[in-house]
């Protein structure tokens, strides 16, 4: 089988294991918590997008991965690991906690999005070997964080709870 059809069927077996994991295991765990925490949760998860940096580093990818997509995929995953970093940081600020997971869940679904965008335009998808070391975050790890924007994203769109409206918190 082609390189690039076997890139593409791991692309979406990994959507796919993912969403069947997290439908399972990891949503209800979520909607059971307040927005607060689960917020937390995911941001926690977030916190580790500086591995990404690794797409930079000499020698763990190919020679021929694109530039372009390596460069932006790279700071882009840092910057999402900082400002998820920040959320975790500030938690008992909650006001700047909420901006920052607006900020990474923002900056790291751009990211993301981008990053498919670059790897189709610099012809990366036919050409997976050039990961090298780092295929398993495209295949493994992006589904997921992915995944956990949406969730991210609809959880801010929720209404705060009962209890943090009566409190005068921001849950």
């Amino acid at each position: 089988m082609a390189p690039v059809n076997l890139f593409r069927i791991h692309l979406v077996l990994g959507y796919v294991a993912w969403l069947l994991c997290f439908a399972v295991y990891i949503w209800p765990r979520l909607k059971a918590m307040d927005r607060f925490d689960a917020q937390r949760a995911i941001a926690t998860l977030h916190s580790f997008r500086f591995f990404g940096l690794v797409f930079i580093l000499p020698g763990v990818v190919g020679s021929n991965i694109p530039a372009g997509f390596a460069t932006f995929a790279a700071y882009g995953d840092f910057a999402t690991g900082v400002l998820a970093l920040l959320a975790l940081l500030t938690a008992r600020m909650r006001a700047l906690f909420w901006f920052f997971v607006a900020a990474f869940n923002f900056v790291g679904a751009t990211d993301i999005i981008v990053d498919y965008y670059h790897a189709i335009q610099t012809g990366l998808d036919v050409m997976p070997g050039q990961f090298g070391a780092t295929y398993a975050i495209p295949i493994i790890y992006v589904p997921l964080l992915m995944i956990t924007h949406a969730v991210a994203f609809y959880l801010l769109l929720q209404p705060p709870s009962r209890h943090a409206i009566l409190t005068g918190e921001q849950s």
